[in-house]
């Protein structure tokens, strides 16, 4: 049985900002459990640049800003174990893991921080109508096909959904030298980021059908087409809608999954909207000692931002560790009212001096709007938005003074001009 201070289960861009901030906060004996070969996560293929924008204020590749932290890393005495994947977790911290070298093998930490990630959504969810011929994928498959092993998909592509990876194949199959003939959404309004529709799509001349959704796929061996058809307000197709594409390749993307087979196996709560645990400000779980960031918490829109809620995940991890977390008291449940899709962090753990930032989703394009906190009628706090999208998380700060005089749960709502 191995004996650690800190267990780190990830070693993507959220377990490196995890652990370099646990460190610098003043936990020691930290170890970073990473099931491939090399620490970076989806970042290593992600080869395309607008990584950093925010933390370094310059634009860099996903393997550039994964260098970043690995180095990092690398200078401060944490261990990490490679091609090592964690089968189980308990809620008293004991970890099974097993590798090539060691076999399977126990450990016991004294903290664990969760930052699996997430994966993608794949055909078999979503009962599109065909058999199972080569040529579908989902996105991030794709990716890795074109980006590390340098292997091209598919000629001639339809994309189903507009998630961020999904546009950003888009343009990068058309790059390869791929006619991408259209990328589908079931919804009335994109999931990705307005910058990757304009620089990924219009820029290209891609079509982005919205309300449209692939309703079959055709071919034996190989995709030889596609029929995608309209759908109304319950995304049930509309009869006489259709359209066919002749194409080679289908590629999925149609939404992130957290990694949450461990949280439950631990018998952690999960959240049914973000299917990530549910926490408290400082990203602990309702298990004493375990936290959890990145995207097997929410999934996030921009890297710069899951660097961010580890490093909160990180410093809280050290902090437990020396007995410095916050004591026991107060608690305030937060909530998605009308037009919110989720609020993270679900709980506020009151410690009288704590300014707390909440992040949320909104259900659909808003214009005009206000988002607004409120607690037994009374505003907690208030901002305006000229637009909120649900492809873009917002964020809203609570201050400690607000909280302070909180009596009650808090619920986040967005109201439109009339309402």
């Amino acid at each position: 049985m191995k004996t650690y201070d800190l267990a780190i289960i990830g070693g993507g861009p959220a377990g490196l900002a995890a652990a370099v901030a646990a460190y610098d906060a003043g936990a020691e004996n930290i170890v970073i459990f990473e099931r491939d070969e090399r620490l970076g996560g989806i970042l290593n293929q992600c080869i395309h640049n607008g990584f950093g924008l925010t933390r370094f204020k310059e634009s860099l590749s996903g393997p550039e800003y994964a260098a970043r932290f690995i180095s990092l890393v690398k200078e401060r005495p944490i261990e990490v174990m490679t091609e090592t994947t964690v089968l189980s977790l308990s809620r008293d911290k004991v970890l099974t893991a097993v590798n090539k070298t060691e076999g399977v093998f126990g450990v016991k930490a004294k903290a664990v921080i969760l930052a699996m990630g997430c994966r993608e959504r794949s055909r078999g969810a979503l009962n599109v109508a065909g058999t199972r011929p080569a040529g579908i994928y989902s996105a991030g498959t794709a990716q890795k096909y074109v980006n590390i092993k340098g292997y091209m998909p598919g000629k001639r592509v339809v994309i189903l959904g507009s998630g961020d990876i999904g546009l950003i194949m888009a343009r990068r199959m058309t790059l390869e030298g791929a006619k991408v003939l259209a990328v589908c959404e079931i919804m009335p309004f994109s999931s990705g980021l307005k910058r990757n529709i304009v620089q990924c799509l219009d820029d290209f001349g891609i079509p982005l059908y919205l309300n449209h959704t692939i309703t079959k796929i055709e071919g034996d061996k190989r995709v030889t087409g596609v029929v995608v058809s309209k759908v109304d307000g319950n995304k049930r197709p509309i009869a006489g809608t259709e359209m066919h594409f002749d194409c080679d390749t289908v590629l999925f993307s149609v939404g992130l999954i957290p990694e949450n087979e461990l949280t439950k196996n631990a018998g952690i709560t999960l959240s049914p909207k973000t299917r990530g645990a549910v926490v408290t400000q400082d990203r602990e779980t309702d298990a004493d000692g375990i936290f959890a960031c990145g995207n097997v918490l929410q999934v996030h829109d921009l890297v710069d931002f899951v660097s961010e809620e580890a490093e909160l995940a990180g410093a809280s991890a050290a902090k437990y560790l020396k007995g410095e977390a916050a004591a026991d008291g107060k608690v305030i449940n937060v909530t998605a009212g009308r037009n919110v899709s989720y609020v993270l962090p679900q709980k506020i753990r009151l410690s009288g001096n704590e300014n707390v930032k909440l992040f949320f989703r909104v259900t659909g394009t808003f214009r005009n709007c206000t988002v607004t906190a409120r607690s037994s009628g009374n505003i907690v706090a208030s901002r305006k938005k000229k637009i909120a999208v649900p492809g873009e998380m917002e964020t809203m700060l609570l201050t400690a003074q607000k909280l302070a005089d909180v009596d009650g749960d808090i619920e986040v709502m967005l109201e439109t001009e009339g309402e």
